[in-house]
C-alpha cells in the first residue's frame, strides 16, 4: 500500500502530509487514522510507547471517549528527507464538560510507501473557559479553509 506524499519531502509535500494527518484525526475514526501507519509502527505519545496498528486503533479508541468533541490544527514545523516535525493544539472536554487546550509536538518517520513508521508525541494539556475555546467548526470533520493554521495565531 503506498500513502502519497511519498518522501523524500519538499515544503510544500510535507506541508500536505501535516494536512492530511489533520484531517484524518479530526475525523475521529480510529480505524481511518490507522491506516496511514506501518503495520508495525512504533508511537510514544505522552507517556504511552506502544507499536502496531492495533494497538493504534485500541489507543484512539480511548483517547476520543475521554476527549469529547476534539478539534486538532497542526502545522509544519521542519521537514528533511523522510522525517516530518509537526507542532499542534487541540481543543476537547471531558465528561464533566470542563474544556481544555493541548499543546504539543510530534516527530514523524515515514517508509518508502509514505506510512508513518515512528510516531513521537509530547503533549501538555491546559484546562480553559467554554468562552477561551478557539477552535469551533463541526465536528467531527475538517478543519475548513478559512480557519487559520496556528502560524497565523500559535498561542
Amino acid at each position: 500500500m503506498s500513502r502519497p506524499p511519498l518522501p523524500p519531502f519538499t515544503k510544500e509535500t510535507a506541508a500536505q502530509k501535516a494536512r492530511m494527518a489533520e484531517d484524518a484525526w479530526n475525523s475521529r475514526d480510529p480505524q481511518r487514522v490507522a491506516l496511514a501507519y506501518t503495520e508495525d509502527s512504533r508511537w510514544r505519545n505522552r507517556s504511552d510507547v506502544f507499536q502496531g496498528r492495533e494497538a493504534i486503533v485500541a489507543f484512539l479508541t480511548r483517547k476520543w471517549e475521554k476527549e469529547q468533541d476534539y478539534r486538532l490544527i497542526k502545522d509544519l514545523w521542519a521537514f528533511d528527507g523522510n522525517r516530518i516535525a509537526v507542532r499542534f493544539q487541540y481543543e476537547w472536554h471531558d465528561v464533566s464538560g470542563q474544556w481544555y487546550r493541548s499543546y504539543g509536538n510530534e516527530q514523524w518517520e515515514f517508509d518508502e510507501h509514505g506510512l508513518m513508521k515512528r510516531r513521537e508525541a509530547s503533549i501538555n494539556d491546559i484546562a480553559i473557559a467554554e468562552k477561551d475555546r478557539r477552535f469551533h467548526w463541526p465536528a467531527p470533520g475538517p478543519r475548513p479553509a478559512d480557519v487559520p493554521g496556528l502560524g497565523e495565531s500559535p498561542f
